[in-house]
């Protein structure tokens, strides 16, 4: 066994996870941390093979868990679509072999257009991702996680949920144009919320959480990329370290509204590469 293999966390041995929007960025990113650490992991998204308009798809993380010796699946499905997100989960823990314990919901739809134009068709189409999905697959998960008596929720959720204070406003590099999609994400995290405060004693964990700062995803890149100050980037691998954590957190972490610097700061944890090793120089 070598060195790498004796330091490597194994905190999810057994588990089952589903990680929606795997495909490329944090959810692929995530994906490969639960599955280095031992969890069978099913991808989500509708990106099945190489070649969109943006790099990654299922293929290719499942292919780089694969190598790694992890255990995936993948599950092709339009979020946007009720009747393709009501396939996933049970067609997910059938591919699995059993019910799940672990859900991430980091699939997001980002419009970023002015407010004062922005369509109802784009609305609806990210308030069917950002709110809808994620509270139908959850649904779809909770009995099953209930019989299993331990199990985690975790919702993605962004910094643009929070409101700009004024007058005078900040309007940052984006201005306004990320009010609505903002607006999907609060609505996340109260449902995040409500929904910890129903399933408390039950042993399901629920938690919505944030980057501290940008991550630099292929999807961020194409709308905000070269405009975001180095100060203002958060590294993937610390973003999917917090998360991480919240995917097998103790009873009384639930009903957060968080950051990944919280999270991070609270548990001491260090932050480690995407194959679960130690990341040289990275931030505590």
């Amino acid at each position: 066994m070598t060195d790498v293999d004796v330091d490597r966390p194994r905190r999810f041995e057994g588990r089952r996870a589903i990680v929606t929007g795997s495909s490329r960025g944090i959810g692929a990113g995530i994906a490969q941390r639960l599955a280095a650490e031992g969890a069978a992991v099913a991808l989500v998204a509708r990106t099945a093979e190489p070649g969109g308009k943006l790099a990654g798809s299922l293929r290719d993380t499942a292919e780089r868990i694969a190598e790694g010796g992890g255990t995936v699946v993948t599950v092709v499905a339009d979020l946007t679509d009720p009747d393709d997100r009501a396939r996933v989960v049970p067609e997910a823990s059938a591919a699995l072999g059993g019910p799940v314990e672990i859900l991430v919901n980091n699939a997001a739809a980002a419009l970023y257009e002015p407010v004062a134009t922005l369509s109802l068709k784009r609305r609806r189409l990210m308030f069917e991702v950002n709110v809808h999905a994620p509270l139908d697959l959850s649904q779809a998960a909770i009995p099953s996680m209930a019989e299993l008596g331990a199990a985690w929720i975790v919702n993605i959720s962004s910094g643009t949920a929070r409101p700009m204070a004024g007058p005078p406003f900040d309007q940052g590099v984006t201005g306004t144009t990320t009010a609505v999609y903002g607006a999907s994400k609060a609505a996340l995290d109260r449902i995040s919320n409500g929904l910890a405060a129903e399933l408390h004693g039950s042993g399901i964990r629920v938690n919505a959480i944030s980057p501290r700062a940008a991550v630099m995803s292929e999807g961020a890149e194409a709308l905000v990329g070269g405009r975001i100050a180095d100060d203002k980037i958060e590294s993937l691998e610390h973003m999917v370290e917090a998360v991480v954590a919240l995917c097998c957190c103790g009873p009384e972490m639930t009903g957060r509204t968080t950051t990944s610097h919280d999270v991070l700061d609270e548990t001491g944890l260090p932050v480690r590469s995407l194959d679960g090793s130690p990341l040289v120089g990275a931030e505590p």
